[in-house]
């Protein structure tokens, strides 16, 4: 059965995107952001593609694209958009699928109170976290899992990014209980073969979450 994997994050900026060229490159799966707000000269899908070696991976084009990096309903209104959730349909592939959402679970796509989580249900996606360690990274992560494990959102596993804090990764992994897929270094460049080490490093975690055969 081909996977649907929503990469979410506890916040903005946390690693999304460098997760999902590797789970990408690991899995060889297509790959969609349905929305871009700001950096429209090097996307988000631009960087990915950039990132894999892979031949079969395929970049699908977003829904919406705005030219400011702000919160998605502020950038829709700067230019007289209104985002509709029914609208952003999933693309059409007999690949499995990674999508990445943009910002946090809880930004805001409008006025009517949609929100990014909304997606993941919209998508009956299962999710991938990607937490950051920083001042404040364990309230975002548990507040994260806490309102993905309201909506019965399946939480495949975790992934921290960045420079490491021993101490509140267990914290977070022992009261969630969720699963360690790995953890991104800092380093100097993302480049491909930096994309192709980890992607090679997480495999066993993939195939032991079923991701991978």
């Amino acid at each position: 059965m081909l996977k649907k994997i929503f990469i979410a994050g506890i916040g903005t900026n946390v690693g999304k995107t460098i997760f999902s060229a590797i789970i990408a490159e690991a899995l060889k799966a297509d790959y969609w952001k349905p929305m871009q707000a700001g950096n429209l000269k090097n996307t988000d899908s631009n960087v990915v593609k950039s990132l894999l070696s892979n031949s079969i991976s395929r970049i699908y084009p977003e829904i919406y694209k705005f030219k400011n990096p702000l919160s998605p309903h502020t950038a829709a209104e700067l230019e007289g958009i209104e985002i509709e959730l029914s609208k952003i349909v999933l693309p059409e592939t007999k690949n499995n699928l990674i999508i990445e959402g943009i910002g946090g679970l809880m930004v805001p796509m409008n006025n009517k109170g949609d929100m990014g989580i909304d997606l993941i249900n919209k998508f009956e996606a299962e999710v991938i976290l990607v937490s950051q360690n920083y001042l404040g990274s364990i309230n975002h992560t548990l507040l994260s899992v806490e309102a993905l494990k309201q909506r019965n959102i399946k939480i495949t596993g975790i992934v921290f990014n960045g420079e490491r804090n021993e101490s509140g990764e267990k914290f977070i992994l022992d009261n969630t209980n969720l699963k360690l897929i790995g953890s991104i270094e800092k380093e100097n460049v993302f480049d491909k073969s930096v994309i192709l080490k980890y992607a090679e490093s997480f495999k066993q975690n993939f195939r032991a979450l079923g991701l991978l055969t």
